[in-house]
Parts: C-alpha cells; sequence; structure tokens
C-alpha cells in the first residue's frame, strides 16, 4: 500500500483508490460509537455478559447480518439493529474496549480527528450511572489514542453525548455534557426517529447548551422534511445539523442546472451551518434512493459546507476512506475536493479555533498537498 513517504520524490497526483485513500488525513464528524464495533467484539462481549440475542454466531455472518437489516430502506428498521450492540456495551469493560477499538480502527484508516457520539442513557441496564457511563467510555478513548500512537498513528477524538428524541432525558444528558466538557466530551446530540418527535420539544436542553456556551449538533432532515430542519436551526439554535439531505426540498434545479434557494435553504448556506452528510447510511436508511441522486453533489457545487461521514461503520460495512471512494467513483472529485470535503469538517469541529488552525496547516494541507502532487 503506497503511503505518502511512499510518494517523496514523485510528481503529480496520486492515484485515487482505496489504498492512497487510507493514506490520506481525515476528519470525521458524524460517527455513532455504537454502530462501529467489530463483529468479533459484539460476539466476544455478549460470551462475557451473557447476552443471547444475536442473529449469528461467528464474525463473517453477523457482520453480513448487520448490513443486510440495515440495507432494509427504513430509518426504523436501521436503528433496531442497535438493540444488540447496545445489548454488549453494559458494562465498564466493555464501553471501555469499544471505545478504544473504535480509536484504534479510525487511526488505522488515517482519521486524525473524530466526534463520536453515543447515548449514555441506553447503557444503564446493569445499574451504572451516567456518570459512570461517560468515565468508562472516556477511558476507553484514552487507551485508544495511547495505543495508535505506539503504532505510529496520531488520533484525536473528542466525545458527543446524544439524547434519544423520543424519551424524556434531554436536559439531564445536556447538562453530562456540560460536566464532562473538559474531560473529552466536546458536545450534545439528539437523535432517534424524527417522525412524531420534533427538536423543539428538547428546548430546555438546547437553552442548557447555549447557556454554558457549549456547543451540540441535532440529526434533523434525514428521514423526516425541511420541517425538522427549519426546527433545528430556527428554534434550537443548532450549530451542525446530522444529515440534513432533505435541505434539497428548499432547493429547486432548473433545466439549465441553475439553483434557487429556498429561505431555509439560503440560512443553512450563508450561515456556513455544517451538514453532516452520511452517504452510504442515507442510501441504507432510505433518506435517498440511491448514491447517484444522493445531494453530495448539488450541495457541494452550491458551496454548502458539506463534509463526509461514516455514521455507523458496522452497519454500513465501510470506512471513512470507503465513503471517500464512493463519492469519487460517483461523482468524479478529485484530491483537491477531497481536501475542500476535509477541511469543512475541520473548520466544523468543536474544538477551540487554535486546535483547528494547527490541524488544517499542520497536518490537513501538507497530508493533501503529497498526494495532490
Amino acid at each position: 500500500m503506497s503511503t505518502p513517504a511512499d510518494r517523496s520524490e514523485l510528481t503529480g497526483p496520486a492515484p485515487i483508490d482505496l489504498g492512497t485513500l487510507r493514506t490520506a488525513p481525515k476528519v470525521l464528524l458524524h460517527d455513532h460509537l455504537d454502530g462501529g464495533l467489530r463483529p468479533a467484539t459484539v460476539l466476544e462481549l455478549a460470551r462475557d455478559c451473557g447476552y443471547e440475542g444475536l442473529p449469528a454466531d461467528d464474525a463473517e455472518s453477523l457482520a453480513e447480518w448487520f448490513a443486510a437489516a440495515a440495507g432494509s430502506g427504513s430509518l426504523v428498521r436501521y436503528l433496531e439493529t442497535f438493540e444488540h450492540t447496545v445489548a454488549v456495551m453494559q458494562t465498564p469493560a466493555g464501553l471501555a474496549r469499544v471505545a478504544a477499538e473504535c480509536a484504534l480502527d479510525l487511526a488505522e484508516d488515517s482519521v486524525v480527528y473524530a466526534e463520536v457520539r453515543f447515548a449514555p442513557e441506553q447503557h444503564l441496564e446493569r445499574g451504572l450511572t451516567l456518570d459512570e457511563v461517560v468515565h468508562h467510555t472516556l477511558l476507553g478513548f484514552e487507551e485508544g489514542i495511547a495505543r495508535a500512537r505506539e503504532l505510529g498513528r496520531e488520533i484525536r477524538i473528542g466525545c458527543l453525548l446524544t439524547a434519544m428524541r423520543h424519551a424524556a432525558r434531554s436536559r439531564e444528558i445536556a447538562e453530562l455534557a456540560v460536566r464532562f466538557r473538559d474531560r473529552g466530551v466536546v458536545g450534545f446530540d439528539i437523535a432517534g426517529a424524527e417522525a412524531g418527535h420534533p427538536p423543539s420539544r428538547h428546548l430546555d436542553a438546547f437553552e442548557h447548551m447555549r447557556a454554558n456556551n457549549a456547543h451540540f449538533t441535532i440529526h434533523a432532515g434525514e428521514a423526516f422534511g425541511l420541517p425538522s430542519i427549519h426546527e433545528a436551526i430556527a428554534f434550537c439554535g443548532a450549530d451542525r445539523l446530522g444529515h440534513g439531505v432533505r435541505i434539497t426540498d428548499d432547493i429547486e434545479i432548473g433545466p439549465g442546472g441553475g439553483a434557487v434557494l429556498g429561505r431555509v435553504a439560503n440560512y443553512v448556506r450563508d450561515k456556513r451551518i455544517p451538514l453532516e452528510l452520511c452517504p452510504s447510511s442515507n442510501v441504507q436508511t432510505g433518506a435517498v434512493a440511491s448514491l447517484e441522486e444522493h445531494p453530495f453533489d448539488v450541495l457541494a457545487r452550491l458551496r454548502f459546507r458539506v463534509t463526509v461521514n461514516t455514521d455507523n461503520r458496522l452497519m454500513s460495512a465501510t470506512t471513512m476512506s470507503g465513503e471517500m471512494l464512493a463519492l469519487v467513483r460517483t461523482f468524479g472529485y478529485g484530491w483537491s475536493d477531497l481536501e475542500r470535503f476535509t477541511i469543512n469538517a475541520v473548520k466544523s469541529a468543536f474544538i477551540p479555533f487554535p486546535d483547528r488552525l494547527r490541524l488544517i496547516d499542520d497536518v490537513v494541507k501538507p497530508g493533501y498537498a503529497v498526494l495532490i502532487g
């Protein structure tokens, strides 16, 4: 496999294939911890904790089941796959192991910064408190980061704490996010089925985040339309939109390719509100019909702040390199485009401005300069 160092004396752009993509520095903003477990780890943790509900008893078959179940075209069915992963993440050891392996797997794919989210309220079945759940998860991230460094790979991870939009604990989770923000938590999120659960039902949580000058993103515009996006930005004040693909409901493309943007779409673009787009997942959940019909390219050409994300690496059988390769093959992107999408993600990260600048100037730009040639 080629690496940037291998090209030190070469000129011209590197070929864009999975091998070279795995060497490119990447920034990931939308990745669910409980959607990225290794199949073998799911099996081992299930044995350790006595969970007997798995649909397969070997890693390969289990991986195939997750991909098939998640590819049903229904967000509700997609979310049901998490019953199995969450079930094996109920102990300190289970949480820490999953977090450590997440860090290692992302670092192996040359992800240099990632924001990984999970819902602490879903990990209380064996008596852990919310604080204990977050504590052990953050310890796992630290362990994985240290192990990655021993292997010569640098990664930084910020944790996002998610509240489930159908539940009534969002204010409590927002308080938890603020409580842990100097210990590895960088923001707050709400997730779950959108229909019937508008973000405005959680205003007190978002008000708490704003009162404490803390960051938050909102899953909006994935399975539900423009009203979800409008509420997320107009009433809740979201810093970013999780998915946001349905922003195209407010964009009219003319016969000649020109675009007319409605007021919501104009606002999202003008305010540079980042879109956490997850191409493979968006197809699996039925948010878009196919990758060819994904609005990523339209939004990129219209200069929305688009970012590339994995969402759930286990369910989508994907990586950041895989998502980038799919976009390259579908829309013909080159290294400069991928660099732009990566810089978009850095600019949108919930870390201090000087840290974002260092990532861009010291890591992303030099890494892509070698690949661009």
